[in-house]
């Protein structure tokens, strides 16, 4: 029986740990059960020619050792292939690795390339790029921009954002279109979910299956600085949908118009986008590497 061909494709700027040389740590750990190759993206410039190399090698699994951001990238340029994803997370939120319930542990997280089990995964699409945990408009872009600005990283740098940014943030109309029914909100923010949690297992749709077909939309309403630690404990325990301030829906499209263009986000990543936002599933988009116990 020919043997498994894995790649690795090794971000080594992601997260908040860069002294760990990931690809030592990765060489070690690789079983003589599988071929493998390892792609060290050094540089933003190499990203097209390692994912050329990995999309056309004859992979079976390609495992992306890095953050969201990564995860991300990686997942968009085998959506449509026969290789599947896998993760090694080394980010400041690792969302959708936490849905999955990858271990965050390299050595049990490199494990499932022998004992996990492989299932197919829906992606979004918003006015065209891809996410595959979370996408939306509203406070958490807008913190999402300072964020991918700031020379620091991890939860304590977000959450102090947060803080010193809730007081000022100004809410906005906007209006909503899931599968043609139109409403019209004012919201903090709105996400649309294919996992369920941003990251650092904050969850803010916990009912969203990454291969169920649809979009979990999420609507935060305003709400005052005291309501704060309630919500933050909601979304920690799962337990968003029983505040007044939240509303969610499900979709397979869904339009939402803004008064003005400003930021968006895609699995954490910040993009400036105009006032039409169209948001839709793309199902069974990528194969994807998980625990045997993974549902969905």
């Amino acid at each position: 029986m020919a043997k498994l061909k894995v790649a690795f494709v090794i971000n080594p700027k992601s997260g908040t740990d860069k002294k760990t040389d990931r690809s030592a740590l990765i060489r070690g750990l690789i079983s003589p059960d599988y071929e493998s190759v390892i792609f060290d993206w050094n540089k933003l410039e190499d990203r097209d020619a390692i994912f050329a190399e990995v999309k056309n090698g004859g992979f079976d699994i390609a495992l992306a050792a890095g953050g969201d951001g990564t995860v991300n990238q990686l997942a968009d340029a085998l959506s449509g292939t026969s290789t599947a994803l896998g993760i090694l997370p080394f980010g400041s939120g690792n969302g959708l690795a936490r849905h999955l319930g990858i271990s965050l542990k390299t050595d049990e997280a490199m494990h499932l390339v022998g004992s996990g089990k492989l299932v197919t995964m829906d992606r979004g699409l918003i006015n065209g790029k891809s996410f595959f945990c979370t996408a939306g408009v509203g406070f958490d872009a807008h913190i999402g921009k300072l964020f991918a600005e700031s020379s620091t990283r991890g939860f304590s740098t977000y959450l102090q954002m947060t803080l010193r940014e809730f007081s000022n943030y100004k809410s906005e109309i906007y209006t909503i279109s899931i599968d043609g029914k139109i409403i019209e909100r004012e919201a903090f923010l709105i996400t649309a979910a294919n996992a369920g949690q941003y990251g650092n297992n904050a969850w803010i749709a916990p009912a969203a299956i990454v291969n169920d077909g649809l979009l979990h939309l999420s609507i935060l309403k305003p709400f005052r600085w005291w309501n704060i630690p309630r919500l933050g404990s909601s979304m920690l325990s799962k337990k968003i949908f029983r505040s007044r301030f939240f509303e969610s829906f499900t979709g397979k499209k869904i339009v939402i118009t803004r008064n003005a263009q400003g930021p968006t986000h895609f699995d954490g990543e910040p993009d400036m986008m105009g006032t039409k936002l169209e948001i839709e599933i793309d199902p069974a988009a990528l194969k994807i590497l998980v625990p045997q116990h993974f549902t969905g």
